[in-house]
């Protein structure tokens, strides 16, 4: 996929945004829990895995069977540590749970997995539901998802406790900040090592549609239209890079191909 230099700096000005970030820079963490909603960029998943192993966090895995099941699945397939994890059939949860068990010697007792949710307001529905059944209520939750995904998936979480006087403090966390770079003529996706990242086309798929669906107009997922969270507001500079990419012809085709 061809990328000028002006589409490079828009696509990583809005992957910064995107990957919402309020994790302390040093010292201890204060947190009781973490959520890792399910997605399929192993890096990421690997980062809240050691995470949990480090704090002894507890680690509620949310994920059925969804959009990035399959990609999940293709993904450990081609991973020389998980390839032989038998995927047939498995919701997300259950391959995250596997994942934290391989990768970080996680204990079953610490992992809560939340194995029905379809989409990211089942995520966030059904792990509220996972923890009143079990009588958890968490003060303070790091959540992590997808980078590209994080600010919504974080709308999403608190519009679910919007209600409730036990809300916790949701502190994002993407684990790492994708930067598109030029190396040797070609654009590559770094931030994280590459086994497990996206593939360009899906990078900018992902990308330029969750800015779509965070806009507050009828066809986002804001107050004026589907109403799955609360406005989010998008910064001016957000807005005109994400126009200039979509005058591209490049990627034009690639949101074409999506649909």
């Amino acid at each position: 996929m061809q990328l000028t230099q002006q589409a490079i700096q828009d696509l990583n000005l809005i992957a910064a945004w995107l990957a919402l970030d309020d994790m302390p820079v040093a010292g201890d963490m204060e947190a009781d829990m973490a959520i890792l909603a399910g997605h399929a960029v192993l890096p990421n998943i690997e980062g809240a895995v050691a995470l949990a192993k480090r704090f002894s966090l507890p680690l509620l895995l949310s994920g059925g069977i969804g959009h990035a099941t399959g990609a999940l699945a293709q993904a450990m397939a081609l991973h020389p540590l998980y390839r032989d994890i038998d995927t047939r059939g498995k919701s997300e949860a259950q391959m995250l749970a596997d994942i934290a068990r391989l990768f970080g010697g996680i204990a079953d007792d610490l992992l809560l997995l939340e194995g029905e949710s379809r989409n990211s307001g089942e995520n966030a529905a059904f792990s509220q539901r996972l923890l009143d059944a079990q009588g958890i209520r968490p003060q303070r939750v790091v959540l992590i998802q997808d980078p590209l995904l994080q600010r919504r998936t974080d709308a999403t979480f608190r519009w679910q406790w919007r209600d409730r006087d036990d809300a916790p403090v949701f502190i994002n966390w993407p684990v790492f900040t994708p930067v598109l770079a030029l190396d040797s003529g070609m654009v590559r996706i770094t931030g994280a090592p590459p086994q497990g990242l996206w593939s360009m086309e899906r990078f900018v798929q992902l990308l330029m549609g969750e800015v779509q669906r965070l806009r507050n107009d009828e066809k986002g997922y804001g107050p004026r239209g589907a109403g799955f969270f609360d406005e989010v507001e998008m910064p001016g500079e957000i807005d005109v890079a994400w126009h200039r990419l979509a005058a591209l012809p490049a990627v034009q085709a690639r949101l074409a191909a999506k649909r």
